[in-house]
C-alpha cells in the first residue's frame, strides 16, 4: 500500500505540472470539444510509458547493481532540482491564459495535436521511463507493480478530472496564487521522495 500511495504522489506531482499538454487538456475541456477521447489518449500513453519504466528499465536497472545506484541518485538529484524549480516557479506564479492554446475542433485533429504534445516532449520519457522506472527498483518485485499503478492511477484521474472538472478550474487557476499553492505541492512532494531515495545511502554512510 505505501508502494502504491508513493506513485501516486510522484506520478501525479510529475504530471500536474504546468505545460502545453495540460493547457490544452484544459482548453479543450473548455470548449466540450472531444474532451474524453483527449484524456483517454493521455492517460493511455502515460500508462504505456510508466509500465515500460517499471517493467523494462526496472528490471534492467536491477540486474546491475551500479546502473541502479547512479540511477537512484541521479533520480534524487532530478527530484531536488525539479522541486526547487516548482519552488521558484510558485514565487513568480502566473495565471494559466487558456487563449494562448489552439484548440482543435475536430475528433481527428484533437487527437493528432494530443499525440504532437505528448510524444514530442522529451519530458515524457525522462518523467515516466527513466524517472519512475527508477524510483520502482526501491521496491521488491509486487511492490514494483504497486507503485506503477498508483502512478498509472494517478495519470488516469488527473486527466479526466482536468478535462470533466475544466469549466470549474478554469476560472480558479487563472489565478496566479491557485500555480503558487499547486507549485509549493509539488515541491514539498518532490523534495520528500528524493530524500526518501538518499536515505539508505545517509544510513550506511553514519554507520
Amino acid at each position: 500500500m505505501q508502494a502504491f500511495i508513493q506513485g501516486i504522489g510522484v506520478g501525479g506531482s510529475l504530471i500536474i505540472a504546468v505545460g502545453a499538454q495540460n493547457a490544452f487538456v484544459l482548453k479543450q475541456g473548455l470548449k466540450r470539444a472531444h474532451s474524453l477521447p483527449i484524456a483517454a489518449l493521455c492517460s493511455f500513453i502515460d500508462a504505456v510509458m510508466i509500465t515500460a519504466g517499471v517493467a523494462g528499465l526496472g528490471h534492467l536497472i536491477l540486474a546491475f547493481p551500479l546502473i541502479k545506484d547512479i540511477a537512484s541518485l541521479g533520480g534524487a538529484a532530478f527530484l531536488l532540482v525539479y522541486g526547487a524549480q516548482a519552488l521558484r516557479a510558485s514565487f513568480n506564479a502566473q495565471g494559466l491564459d487558456t487563449e494562448s492554446t489552439q484548440g482543435a475542433d475536430t475528433l481527428r485533429a484533437a487527437l493528432l495535436t494530443t499525440l504532437g504534445i505528448s510524444l514530442l516532449n522529451p519530458h515524457l520519457y525522462l518523467d515516466t521511463v527513466v524517472l519512475l522506472g527508477s524510483i520502482s527498483t526501491q521496491f521488491e518485485q509486487q511492490d514494483r507493480h504497486m507503485f506503477g499503478a498508483g502512478a498509472v492511477l494517478a495519470s488516469f484521474v488527473w486527466f479526466f478530472a482536468l478535462s470533466l472538472g475544466a469549466r470549474y478550474l478554469t476560472p480558479l487557476f487563472k489565478q496566479p496564487k491557485a500555480w503558487c499553492y499547486l507549485d509549493r505541492f509539488i515541491f514539498v512532494t518532490m523534495w520528500s521522495i528524493a530524500a526518501a531515495l538518499l536515505w539508505p545511502y545517509v544510513k550506511a554512510m553514519m554507520g
